[in-house]
């Protein structure tokens, strides 16, 4: 037999060369991680389908950021859990509001250090735990929505958030919210648009993470799942309408979206990694099933290698220490 002389194995010889020929990394910059601040909390409250998340007191949501900083993660992105919510979200445009101080206690903490980022959508805000207002037939409309969409985003900004991530999913969200923040003085404050948000199993846990008040689904405006072309049109327009920035929610069921829309995008393109996914991981690595480090920083490499600039990720700042630990 004559011997190969074209040998892929000699890139894979010891770590140093397997790290010296690697095509995909992932760098603490590139990772957000998503908390909540939960009105009236005098400790944190484990979120039972999150190991090791919590719903923060102000005490230790001020101690949880000064750790994401020194992890050298990219940013963090607030979502805020009221005492007492309305049909109209009303609580997400009061400037006293539990995102609205989240965010000024971001930006106060650690705003120098990495990037505040606030969710808009009225979800965690409603009394009935749509992502918009409903007409007089109990659908979500869509028009009304977006003004109450263009009042959040104002209060957001004047709270000081640098970034918006808009996940509402309603049609027109980013130009509306574009004009709105451009009219009030505050053309600088960019829009991630959650653009292919598709109607996940997935999102269970993070509607205990908030306490979501949702009774049916969202199905009329969060995407089909076997619907790859319209997640490409989707970011497409949110491009149009001056979108900063696109995103794919969630990431790893959803690689082949992420990469289309990567290839096609000429703005920067980020994954959601949601709280399904994070249980999934925790789930299987707890009863020991999976090596938890390792597979947690595959899936994140998984995620850059399918095109994202940026990976929200609840495993953030455990796997910026590990990467940096790593080399």
């Amino acid at each position: 037999m004559t011997a190969p002389t074209i040998r892929p194995r000699r890139l894979r010889t010891s770590p140093a060369m397997r790290r010296l020929v690697r095509e995909t990394r992932v760098h603490p910059a590139q990772l957000v991680l998503p908390m909540f601040l939960r009105e009236g909390l005098r400790d944190p409250q484990p979120i039972s389908s999150m190991p090791g998340v919590v719903q923060h007191s102000e005490a230790s949501f001020r101690a949880a950021l000064q750790r994401a900083a020194g992890a050298g993660v990219g940013g963090v992105m607030l979502f805020g859990v009221p005492a007492e919510r309305d049909a109209q979200g009303s609580g997400a445009i009061d400037p006293e509001g539990v995102l609205n101080r989240a965010i000024r206690i971001a930006q106060e903490e650690v705003g120098d250090a990495l990037v505040v980022q606030a969710d808009l959508c009225l979800d965690e805000f409603t009394d009935h735990g749509h992502c918009g207002v409903l007409d007089v037939h109990g659908r979500v409309d869509n028009d009304a929505t977006l003004m109450q969409y263009q009042r959040m985003a104002v209060a957001q900004a004047e709270a000081g958030a640098p970034l918006l991530g808009l996940s509402g999913m309603m049609d027109g969200q980013t130009a509306a919210v574009r004009e709105a923040l451009d009219a009030h003085g505050f053309a600088d404050v960019a829009l991630l648009a959650y653009s292919a948000k598709y109607a996940t199993a997935l999102y269970g846990p993070f509607r205990e993470a908030v306490d979501s008040q949702l009774q049916g689904d969202r199905r009329t405006y969060q995407l089909d799942p076997g619907n790859g072309r319209e997640g490409l049109r989707e970011a497409e327009l949110d491009e149009l309408e001056a979108a900063d920035i696109v995103m794919v929610k969630p990431a790893t069921f959803y690689l082949d979206v992420l990469a289309e829309i990567a290839a096609a995008a000429r703005v920067p393109v980020w994954a959601y990694q949601v709280s399904g996914e994070y249980a999934m991981l925790e789930a299987a690595a707890g009863n020991g099933w999976i090596d938890r480090r390792r597979a947690v920083l595959e899936s994140l490499t998984a995620i850059r290698r399918a095109g994202a600039d940026a990976i929200l990720t609840y495993h953030a700042v455990e796997a910026a220490n590990w990467i940096k630990e790593d080399g």
